[in-house]
């Protein structure tokens, strides 16, 4: 059974976490010039690297909170409906966002494959609402 808001929920989750991706690969340019000589300070140098540039740390904060989104969406989604629609929507902003960005899109074959993400998913909630109707169905006959 899925409702309004548990969709919605999903969705937001899909553009925070897709519409970063992109923004994510960006602020972590000029990260491959910081160079220290051992491992340990090699690693806390690009933690700092990272974490005091505005260009990552902000699409960061907002990836996470897609994440908090969707952890407490998991709690009340059924996970057969949750997880594929959640990643697929990702994957579709991820996508559009780097489009936007000037990144290369993949050409007919993203298309293609974006027009099939959507198909399925389409089906995906069309499956849950049919399930949901049915269930209202079988309550109301006992």
């Amino acid at each position: 059974m899925v409702t309004i808001v548990e969709l919605l929920s999903l969705m937001l989750v899909s553009a925070l976490w897709g519409c970063t991706n992109p923004l994510l690969k960006r602020g972590t340019e000029g990260i491959e010039k910081v160079t220290k000589t051992s491992r340990v300070s090699q690693l806390l140098a690009e933690i700092k690297f990272l974490f005091l540039n505005l260009k990552y740390l902000v699409p960061f904060l907002l990836n996470q909170s897609g994440s908090l989104v969707y952890y407490y969406t998991l709690s009340t989604t059924e996970l057969s409906f949750a997880v594929p629609v959640a990643n697929s929507l990702t994957f579709l902003c991820t996508l559009l966002t780097g489009k936007l960005l000037g990144e290369e899109f993949g050409g007919k074959q993203a298309v293609a494959g974006m027009f099939l993400t959507m198909a399925g998913i389409t089906l995906c909630v069309i499956s849950s609402i049919d399930d949901t109707e049915k269930q209202k169905t079988t309550q109301a006959a006992s």
